[in-house]
């Protein structure tokens, strides 16, 4: 799968996609990571990318030319590909949308920066804005990490077990069990003995009971969603004993 990166900060990424699993696919080939710097397309000799809101307003406003030229040099160079945005006022980014972006050849994310970007890029050169949360970042260049790390886990060999990616918290609305590894005995903290018992059943359902309260404690909005299956309420009427 390919990733290309729109930012006006390239070096930002040097580091965080060089490194463990996401620096690992790029080294066998799973996966390819093209960061573009948007200032590259920009005119003028100190290259602009932002200017003042028509309106007036504070702060400051990415221009379209920068972005849409960096938009039609890039895309004859591969795949057909989906164009994202990142910034506040996209769809909240989740798993769900994770594992449908995994099925894309191809993914452009433009990394939005200062009072946001020129509305004509957003209406007629993206095919989605997304957000990883109700807060708001200085630029959209880690939301663009983020979304890299999801989706590249997700895609065949990036990961070395590809039953983890099955278990993880959000695959259903549902929060992960708790884990424990050695040792047994830390600072008079103990492994839970269910887990040492050796039987596999009783694990398995000592580990989905600790999933439904977590996430009814944690996450009531994520319960609410879930469709408790018969077992499921056995289980939780057991945990509260």
């Amino acid at each position: 799968m390919i990733f290309d990166i729109l930012t006006i900060f390239p070096s930002m990424f040097t580091s965080p996609l060089g490194e463990s699993m996401v620096g690992k696919a790029r080294e066998r080939g799973l996966i390819e990571v093209r960061v573009h710097n948007i200032r590259d397309f920009a005119s003028g000799r100190h290259q602009m990318t932002d200017d003042r809101p028509f309106g007036g307003g504070e702060g400051m406003v990415m221009k379209p030319e920068p972005i849409v030229g960096a938009l039609r040099a890039i895309a004859a160079n591969g795949p057909t590909a989906a164009t994202i945005l990142m910034t506040p006022q996209g769809r909240l980014f989740n798993q769900e949308t994770a594992r449908r972006l995994s099925r894309l050849p191809r993914l452009i994310l433009i990394c939005g920066r200062y009072e946001g970007v020129d509305e004509r890029v957003a209406d007629y050169f993206t095919d989605d804005q997304l957000s990883i949360g109700d807060y708001v970042l200085t630029g959209g260049e880690l939301a663009a990490m983020v979304v890299v790390d999801a989706v590249a886990r997700l895609l065949p060999g990036v990961l070395g077990n590809e039953g983890s990616a099955l278990e993880d918290s959000f695959s259903e609305p549902v929060l992960e069990y708790p884990h424990y590894t050695r040792p047994r005995d830390f600072e008079g903290l103990s492994v839970p003995p269910v887990l040492l018992c050796g039987n596999h059943e009783t694990i398995r359902r000592w580990r989905r009971t600790q999933a439904l309260l977590r996430t009814r404690m944690r996450r009531p909005d994520l319960f609410e969603r879930l469709e408790l299956s018969p077992e499921d309420r056995e289980l939780l009427e057991e945990g509260k004993n």
